[in-house]
């Protein structure tokens, strides 16, 4: 039964009414209607149009339900990735159909949108939002009746309430904001059962949790400002009709959720990061998302079918991170620090300093546990510096099993905050620090390495992290003679190869029988106007080839560490101008070009990570390489792929 003050609201008399009418979402309504005419019609569009309202946001999750369905049926039934001479004969035309429409899609949708609105975000991101912003506005206002209804106040002869289809649109668009709230929970989920299901890395899925974000304050900012026009206006007399409605609890429930949303989306924006610190944004985020869902349900409880899923969804995406963070240090033969077996691992440190921005710390550690898969990260907690606090990493190193534990090999680079205390630490001459893992995250990417794919890698920094797995993996697997593989690393200094100096070294062995070729660009070392007078002999003879220095013109033409018979040490091309401010960097459109150019035959995969600058470039690169129309008459050598660390794979 309603309140007394909300049935005047709804201005139905339930001791009068013979029957009530349950109407899912929305309290029941009293029948026969026994107000006057206008305000019985009234009430039949305010019903009618909840109903819709909720049938649309019911189509809206089925629709979602059946697209993560499809996805799960066709990965099932997917044709393998193989080149279609090889592919069986019924297998060969899908894979055609499959490739030249994949390479289409990434063509037209694989670029950045508008970067001044969206941020550095692809067209595919950008036009999932646009379908569904599109459905929302289409059915915030399809099965309304517009119109408007003067009817006369009881007992207060003259008086007049102005009623029409701005309550009902109101309503609408309320009951749409609620019906999205477990989708952006959903969007949030670093455990993300959207990942599960798609397979994408949960990366993928957080610039539409934000702008959906801005839908719903959107939404929601509407829903505020109607309802208050109406109350506070349109409905007589005032200001005794405002005043008791904006006393009622659930329109006090119902400020304090749109005052949390405003804080929500303000300390969300870039300045609202910058101005409190990433860190005291995230557990704020998590707060006060917690409380405005609860805010919601005292508002309207007739809802609550929709903040139930999100209240679980957000319970259930904490509760698997504990676990699987418990499970990944318990080591019973260990009390630990922390009791019940539960042992942080003791991380070795290695320092190379940077004063101008900021040392480069290596960690490597070892941790008794299952091998992750090559492309995924993990989140690092340095005890001795602050348990609140998690940053994501990827291994540099191929996951092994050795004697029943696992190595990690991580590169960060210590500018402010967590990272800068682990730098002092080995800066005082600290050799390790213990280390809380979570993770595995993100997508393997192995699926990517077949032996039919030619494989550039393009890494910025320490991005080298994400890609130099896939070449170390590589050099394992059985070589393919017709296979393409090339490595283009851009870093400041040349001294920067110090990192994975070790690493290198192995790849450089494998140069020839990987068919590998090596390209690093220091971007802020001077070069001179002459070569490095050593000799091609005179390097033939090391037996371990090391990273050596070399001076060359800025070039992008073929590069002088091409690969040779005698496994010639990689050089390093030095594009800065000798002072600090110039900070050229590698020509990739001719680069990628000229490695399209020399495969054989067989798609390439472009692994890259970096600044958001080198992943937008290579977004037009990729896409301008790509050929539905080539790849469909069987050259393959225009279905170019690109497999990012923290985007969408293409």
């Amino acid at each position: 039964m309603s309140s007394p003050k909300l049935d005047v609201r709804h201005i139905q008399d339930m001791s009068k009414a013979s029957a009530l009418e349950p109407h899912w979402g929305y309290y029941d309504r009293a029948l026969p209607c026994t107000s006057d005419p206008g305000s019985c019609e009234y009430l039949d569009q305010v019903y009618r149009s909840h109903d819709l309202g909720m049938l649309y946001s019911g189509i809206l999750w089925c629709a979602i339900g059946t697209i993560l369905l499809l996805w799960v049926v066709l990965n099932q039934f997917n044709v393998p990735t193989i080149s279609p001479t090889l592919a069986a004969p019924e297998l060969a035309g899908l894979y055609k159909v499959r490739r030249s429409v994949a390479s289409f899609a990434r063509k037209y949708l694989l670029p950045d949108a508008a970067r001044l609105v969206f941020g550095r975000t692809t067209r595919l991101q950008v036009l999932t939002l646009a379908l569904l912003a599109g459905y929302l506005l289409i059915f915030s206002f399809v099965g309304i009746l517009y119109n408007t209804w003067v009817t006369p106040v009881s007992d207060m002869p003259g008086v007049y309430n102005t009623r029409n289809s701005i309550g009902p649109w109101s309503d609408r668009i309320g009951t749409l904001a609620y019906a999205l709230t477990p989708l952006s929970v959903l969007l949030s989920s670093r455990e993300s059962f959207l990942s599960l299901i798609t397979g994408l890395p949960y990366q993928s899925f957080n610039f539409l949790h934000r702008w959906l974000g801005y839908i719903i304050f959107v939404q929601s900012s509407l829903h505020t400002i109607t309802w208050c026009v109406v109350e506070l206006r349109m409905y007589q007399p005032q200001p005794t009709v405002g005043l008791e409605w904006v006393t009622q609890t659930y329109i006090v429930w119902g400020i304090v959720a749109m005052i949390l949303l405003l804080l929500l989306v303000v300390l969300s924006t870039p300045w609202g990061i910058r101005l409190t610190g990433y860190e005291t944004f995230r557990k704020l985020h998590y707060i006060l998302a917690m409380v405005y869902i609860g805010a919601c349900w005292a508002h309207w409880k007739q809802l609550k079918c929709f903040m139930w899923p999100s209240l679980i969804f957000w319970f259930l995406d904490r509760g698997a991170r504990l676990v699987r963070t418990a499970l990944l240090h318990y080591h019973p033969e260990h009390s630990g620090t922390l009791g019940l077996g539960f042992k942080p691992a003791d991380a070795t440190i290695t320092r190379f300093p940077d004063t101008e921005h900021g040392d480069v710390i290596r960690l490597d550690l070892h941790n008794n546990q299952d091998p992750w898969s090559i492309g995924q990260h993990y989140y690092l907690s340095f005890t001795k510096c602050s348990i609140w606090q998690s940053h994501p990493f990827t291994p540099f190193n191929v996951p092994t099993v050795s004697k029943g534990t696992v190595q990690h090999s991580y590169i960060l680079r210590a500018k402010s905050g967590e990272t800068k205390k682990v730098a002092d630490l080995a800066a005082t001459g600290t050799p390790t620090t213990p280390v809380i893992l979570t993770g595995a995250y993100g997508e393997s990417i192995t699926s990517h390495l077949t032996p039919s794919t030619n494989i550039i890698c393009v890494a910025g920094g320490t991005g080298i992290t994400y890609v130099l797995p896939v070449l170390l993996d590589l050099a394992r697997q059985q070589h393919s003679p017709d296979r393409k593989v090339e490595l283009i690393w851009a870093v400041r200094h040349t001294a920067n190869t110090e990192w994975v100096a070790a690493e290198l070294d192995l790849l450089q062995k494998a140069r020839k029988s990987l068919n590998l070729e090596i390209r690093i660009f220091a971007t802020r070392d001077a070069g001179s106007k002459t070569p490095s007078e050593n000799s091609d002999s005179e390097n033939c003879n090391l037996e371990v080839p090391k990273i050596q220095e070399k001076d060359v013109q800025v070039s992008s033409s073929k590069s002088v560490s091409a690969c040779c018979g005698c496994d010639k040490p990689t050089a390093v091309e030095r594009l800065g101008g000798g002072s600090d401010d110039v900070n050229r960097h590698p020509d990739l459109p001719q680069l990628v070009g000229d490695f399209l150019a020399e495969t054989v035959r067989g798609p390439t995969s472009v692994f890259a990570s970096g600044p958001g600058g080198m992943i937008s470039d290579l977004r037009d690169i990729v896409a301008s390489c790509n050929s539905a129309g080539k790849v469909w008459k069987g050259q393959e050598k225009f279905d170019v792929r690109l497999i990012c660390d923290d985007r969408l794979e293409w």
